[in-house]
């Protein structure tokens, strides 16, 4: 089933095209000292803004209605917007996408669940990825959009959370070695503090220091080759990170 039937495969036209849907000074095959501008240029479809994003902001609720989905968050919606996503993809040209793990499947009631929706979801993006030849530049979990991230993950004073977080973390990197993802990211989009009135810094910066030490240690148990990828963010969302 073809989800943009009438949109064709995005090309170079140069400088001077009007066509809004082509390229105008991207030529993936031009070179440009000794490399082709696909090589320089590793663009990557970002899963989350492309294909989870509903329009919503702090004023109000998500606006947008995609064609495709149906309105639910079950597994079965997640393997269609899989092969939504590369359709996409493969007709925009772009030889990389990168994900959350809660974007490409959804949360379960328990880690066991959710891990196994990801497993479900997986088995359709390694299907898709040999179809196309289109490949994972980075992989990373999500440890933020749920509440029990309201105060962290690997910096969290709970216990039972930074223990959730390390298991998430685990998946995610069996699933980016599985899929040949080229990176992992590691995003701390709670991590932090607003003010330091309930904040031990030196405390939460050890516990950071030894999840990332444990990230390290299983990298290296599974032979995941991949790179590791710290991307900070000042004061998004906290007002310290």
């Amino acid at each position: 089933m073809a989800f943009f039937p009438e949109i064709d495969k995005i090309r170079y036209q140069g400088p001077d095209s009007t066509n809004p849907l082509s390229f105008r000074h991207y030529n993936p095959d031009e070179v440009v000292e000794g490399k082709t501008m696909r090589e320089h240029l590793r663009f990557a479809v970002a899963y989350w803004h492309t294909f989870r994003g509903t329009g919503s902001d702090p004023f109000g609720p998500g606006t947008m209605q995609r064609p495709w989905e149906d309105g639910t968050d079950s597994v079965e919606m997640a393997g269609k917007r899989v092969r939504v996503a590369f359709e996409f993809m493969e007709k925009l040209g772009v030889p990389f996408y990168c994900f959350h793990d809660r974007d490409v499947a959804p949360e379960g009631k328990t880690l066991a669940e959710t891990n196994a929706n990801l497993d479900r979801v997986v088995k359709v993006l390694q299907e898709e990825q040999q179809r196309t030849g289109i490949q994972l530049l980075w992989g990373t979990a999500n440890l933020f959009s749920n509440p029990r991230y309201v105060h962290g993950a690997a910096t969290s004073p709970n216990a039972d959370v930074f223990a959730f977080a390390a298991a998430q973390v685990k998946k995610c990197l069996e699933v980016t070695k599985e899929l040949g993802g080229v990176n992992y990211v590691f995003w701390g989009g709670r991590e932090g503090y607003f003010n330091l009135y309930n904040t031990d810094m030196k405390r939460e910066l050890e516990h950071l220091a030894r999840f990332f030490h444990l990230a390290v240690d299983y990298k290296k148990k599974i032979g995941f080759t991949g790179q590791f990828l710290i991307e900070p963010k000042p004061k998004e969302p906290t007002s310290h990170q």
